[in-house]
Formats: C-alpha cells, structure tokens, sequence
C-alpha cells in the first residue's frame, strides 16, 4: 500500500540488552510447511526415476529399492500426503477469509495475494540492483515470496489433477475424452519437472542464498525471528505493528535453543542437499 511508505518514521518501544525475538510462523505453519518439503523431496526424487528412467541412476536406485512398482507405490503416498497437506491449507484460508470475514486474508499488507505496492517494488528492486535508486521497503510479504506461493499453489492444483487423472484413468475416462488423459501424462510430468527445477533454483535462491538470509534462513524451522532481522528485512511490517499496538504480542518468551537451531541446520541442509543433487541429475539427463 502506498501510504505505507509515507508513514512518518515511528518509533521502536525502548530494548532491554538482551535481543527479542518476535514470532513470524505458528507450529501449525511450520509442521504443514515440513510436510510441504518433505513430500515434495519425496515426490521430486520418485517423479525423476520415473522420468528418466533409462538413466543409470535411476535404473541403479530402481535396483536398490525392490524395481520402478515400489518407487511408484512411494510416489502416490507422497502425492496422498501433500494432497491432505494442501486441503487443510486451502480449509483455513476458506474458514479465515469466507467463514470468519478476517481481514487481510485477500487483501493487504498482511495478503499473499499481489498488489500495487508489489509492482512498486519488484521496480524499485530493479532500480536499486543497477544502483539507481534506493532498496524499497518491503511489508509481510515480499513480492518475490508471493511469487513462490502462487507457484505453488498452481503447481498443485495442475500437477496434483493430471496425477490423480492418470492413477484413477478408468473413472476419469467416463467424463474426459481420450486426448484428454493423453495430454494429462504429458502435463503431469512437463509440470512437475518445472516445479522441481523452480523449487530447486529459484525458490532455493531466494529464500536462503540471498545475500539477507545467506546460507540460510532458519525462520521457517523456528518461527521467530531476532528484532534486528525483523527491523532489516521487513520495515514496513514493523512499523505498522508498532503503529497497531501488536507487536508486543508477537513477543516470544526466549530466543530460539541452541538445539533447535541446530536441528533447523541440519534438516535444512539435508534438504537443500537432496534438492542440489536432484537439480544435477535433472539436468544430466535431460540434457544428455
């Protein structure tokens, strides 16, 4: 929103000296965000052995695992889980939005759905990386994460369609003409590989090898982040809390544990691993 970034500067409460640490994703947000990855790493992973199955990897791993049927038994629980996964999102979006009328779900700062005031700063991003202007401002949600959302989310939608269309095809096939469960194999394997390679890059990138969040950004495993961070990467968030009175009550007790970081470390480094790997082996054998 425009009048945002024309606020008047507004004053942070006074600190202690210890840091505080304010709350930026519920445990439900984060536990539906690990099933979001982890069946994603698990359909990733199958999906490509499938793909490429005349590869000698996935001939190898195909070997390893008892042949191709037990990779595709796995691929289908995956896909059954994220699909759960997903229906529970798109529950509490309906419940908040549609049922419980609370504001900010479609619309606003606080909405992952694009705006205005995105354009506004996927420009001004622009003009500042050619050193022509100043580093815009950025609410909640920045236009690149809105982005990867709705990327997503219609990737679901589309590769979650064509998949479930070609493992029931005997029940699809009474309301869909022929062509249509031809093109449903082609669509569900294109989209999934643009999903993994978009995932894998563009999503990796922005969200943790980004020069802000490099080598990683571990609020999505905590949910809380420093007062610091918050005051760096979302100003406007900050500001507008202040302004609203709530952003004490997004104030946690404690800082993360040591414990919990590391753990975050080490699942987000599998992950990014694993994600690195299928990248190179994607690439390999589409391009060989």
């Amino acid at each position: 929103m425009p009048e945002l970034e024309q606020a008047p500067a507004v004053e942070a409460p006074p600190q202690s000296g210890k840091q505080r640490y304010f709350m930026r994703f519920t445990r439900g947000q984060r536990y539906l965000h690990a099933v979001l990855f982890t069946t994603f790493l698990g359909l990733a992973a199958t999906g490509l052995n499938l793909r490429f199955s005349d590869s000698l990897w996935a001939r190898g791993v195909a070997r390893a695992v008892g042949g191709f049927g037990a990779i595709l038994a796995f691929h289908k629980l995956c896909a059954v889980v994220l699909t759960i996964a997903f229906l529970i999102h798109v529950k509490d979006i309906v419940t908040r939005g549609i049922v419980n009328r609370e504001k900010g779900v479609f619309w606003g700062p606080t909405s992952m759905v694009a705006n205005f005031k995105d354009l506004k700063d996927l420009i001004g991003h622009l003009r500042w990386f050619l050193g022509l202007g100043p580093k815009p401002k950025f609410e909640r949600y920045a236009y690149w994460e809105k982005f990867d959302y709705w990327a997503v989310f219609w990737g679901m939608v589309v590769i979650g369609f064509s998949g479930y269309a070609m493992w029931f095809a005997p029940f699809f096939a009474k309301f869909l003409p022929g062509w249509a469960l031809n093109a449903v194999l082609v669509i569900h394997s294109e989209e999934g590989l643009l999903a993994i390679l978009f995932i894998f890059s563009i999503h990796f990138v922005n969200t943790h090898l980004r020069p802000d969040s490099f080598p990683m950004d571990l609020v999505i495993f905590t949910g809380v982040e420093s007062e610091e961070e918050f005051k760096h990467k979302r100003p406007l968030e900050y500001e507008r809390a202040i302004r609203e009175d709530k952003l004490e009550k997004r104030l946690v007790a404690e800082a993360p544990g040591i414990w919990q970081i590391n753990f975050s470390r080490v699942v987000g480094y599998i992950a990014i691993s694993i994600g690195l790997i299928l990248l190179i082996l994607t690439l390999t054998a589409y391009f060989r």
